[in-house]
């Protein structure tokens, strides 16, 4: 029978001492919560930014507001204040301060590990990378005008970050239409890319995308390094609905259970020699393996 665990956010694994804010984490099995509270004063700008490195805080953010009150504000200009018994979701690129004369708590399950910890420069690690993009999307924008497309690329966005979170993937950065995402499990990122094929065909969209293994330089907010690049490229060869993936990934994947057919040599922009190509089968089951 399995058991049940549980941890008091009093004995925490991990403390997060900012200023004017205490971050306390518990750990349950590969799942990070956070109990966090912020004091009157607090701002992400002013007492994280520092530290984080970057402009905007680029982690993505799912919790609940249990007292006080917080205001998002997110690059874009979109703006919001947080109650208590409120849900919510705060996509990468924000800023954050408490507001009003009460502390704010909050209990979070997204967007915990890593934050609100330095920058890490340099440090190079294996991951695989997927990066997906939608097809034809210009034309959709010409047949749907400006608002509309809005309407229909968030309400994408939103399905994609859903099934990241499914798989266990890590949003580095939109591209447009398209997503570039980092994973510590090569099933995991295989899987999320053709999840994200299927589930976007309710809006009416076909995606492409390209799943790559390679060594990165990682940063708190970003990767780079020619395996950014090659992932890119290899979406770029996949037709509506396709994933195509590097040799380098299929090799990680004795005892997965996926299949792929050979998608031939490539020559792909900017990257030096021929790259061999493998194209995911589209019989594969992707429900209930987030977890392996």
């Amino acid at each position: 029978m399995g058991e049940i665990k549980t941890k008091r956010f009093d004995e925490p694994d991990e403390t997060i001492s900012l200023p004017n804010m205490i971050g306390q984490i518990v750990v349950l099995g590969e799942t990070y919560i956070s109990r966090t509270v912020g004091q009157p004063g607090w701002r992400w700008s002013i007492d994280v930014k520092p530290l984080a490195g970057t402009e905007w805080c680029q982690y993505h953010h799912q919790g609940v507001v249990l007292s006080g009150q917080m205001h998002i504000m997110t690059a874009e200009g979109a703006q919001r204040t947080i109650g208590p018994g409120e849900a919510y979701d705060i996509p990468p690129g924000h800023d954050a301060w408490i507001v009003g004369d009460e502390p704010g708590i909050a209990i979070e399950f997204q967007g915990v590990r890593g934050w609100g910890k330095p920058n890490a420069v340099g440090e190079r690690i294996l991951a695989t990378l997927m990066f997906t993009d939608i097809v034809g999307s210009t034309a959709m924008v010409a047949r749907l005008g400006d608002a509309a497309w809005k309407e229909l690329l968030a309400r994408h966005y939103g399905r994609v970050r859903l099934e990241l979170d499914r798989f266990r993937g890590y949003e580095i950065k939109t591209t447009g239409d398209g997503f570039l995402a980092i994973f510590d499990g090569t099933a995991r990122a295989v899987r999320c890319a053709a999840a994200i094929c299927q589930v976007s065909r309710q809006d009416g969209i076909e995606v492409r995308a390209g799943v790559h293994a390679g060594e990165v330089e990682q940063h708190t907010d970003t990767v780079h390094g020619v395996a950014v690049h090659v992932t890119a490229r290899v979406a770029a060869q996949a037709g509506p609905g396709e994933v195509l993936a590097s040799a380098s990934t299929v090799s990680l994947l004795e005892g997965s259970g996926l299949s792929f057919s050979d998608a031939g040599e490539h020559e792909l922009k900017g990257i030096e020699g021929r790259r061999h190509l493998y194209r995911l089968s589209s019989d594969q089951s992707v429900g209930g393996e987030e977890a392996t």
